[in-house]
């Protein structure tokens, strides 16, 4: 790999310091942004995005570079690397996990889930937490929150399943357009087989729960749980904790809609918006 200092990787994003790396060794092997998309199936559309770090290369396309730059494993560990990359450091295992679990049960209290989140959707989000935050520092943000997709994008995806408090359909985040794409994105999402939603409508009252809280399962366990608070998020294994929390999930399923009339309230509310 082309000679970096650990400073100079902070100061670009994941996915930029990637493309650099890839611009690099594709000059030293002489070949063109065509000549690389090629071997790679790609177009050089693709490999220039990459290389201006615009987009973060698929896992395929690291393969590809370590295959044709003579790197054995070197840009798919980079690629892992730059996929993780702009997540705070206390999120960071959380994220691992996530990826390696085959259940992801979440609650979501007040707003959508980061990994069902769209662009629009997550920058109106940090802008509120972060207002003092640059526009590329926001983009590094949104950019990572969208990267958690790549979970559900595995050839054995994990079941995701997701209880989202009414607040989360009535809270406007960004403006009414924004939370009309949003709930559209929740239903086509509903679409897959592996992704289960419930709404938890205030008409129930008094919910089981009053915070969000994500439930990870293992084939190997044990099982965990993750907790997010204004400061940092906390990643629990212990068994005393992870049970009551697992029991609190069950009720929350209990008392929300089944998934077609969940669907039916997003739709509802997703029109509201548009009017």
């Amino acid at each position: 790999m082309s000679e970096a200092t650990s400073e100079e990787q902070e100061q670009v994003s994941g996915p930029a310091f990637f493309g650099k790396e890839v611009r690099a060794w594709r000059a030293r092997a002489g070949m063109s942004q065509r000549e690389l998309g090629e071997r790679a199936n790609y177009g050089q559309q693709y490999v220039a995005k990459v290389e201006a770090g615009e987009r973060l290369a698929s896992r395929s396309f690291a393969k590809v570079c370590d295959e044709v730059f003579g790197t054995p494993g070197t840009f798919a560990r980079l690629r892992e690397w730059a996929s993780l990359h702009g997540y705070p450091a206390w999120f960071v295992p959380y994220v691992q996990l996530e990826r390696q679990a085959t259940g992801i049960l979440d609650y979501s209290a007040s707003l959508v889930m980061g990994i069902f989140q769209t662009a629009d959707y997550a920058r109106a989000v940090f802008q509120a937490v972060q207002p003092r935050e640059s526009a590329a520092k926001i983009d590094v943000l949104v950019d990572g929150r969208l990267r958690r997709r790549e979970v559900m994008e595995k050839e054995a995806p994990p079941l995701l399943w997701c209880v989202l408090n009414e607040a989360c359909l009535r809270t406007v985040v960004g403006g009414p357009e924004v939370m009309s794409e949003q709930l559209a994105h929740l239903l086509t999402e509903a679409e897959s087989p592996h992704i289960t939603l419930q709404v938890l409508p205030f008409e129930v009252g008094a919910p089981p729960a009053g915070d969000s809280f994500t439930l990870l399962a293992f084939d190997e366990g044990p099982n965990i749980v993750y907790t997010d608070t204004a400061i940092a998020g906390q990643v629990i294994d212990a068994p005393e904790e992870v049970e009551p929390a697992t029991a609190t999930y069950d009720r929350l399923r209990a008392a929300a809609l089944n998934p077609d009339e969940s669907l039916a309230v997003i739709r509802r509310v997703m029109e509201e918006y548009t009017r």
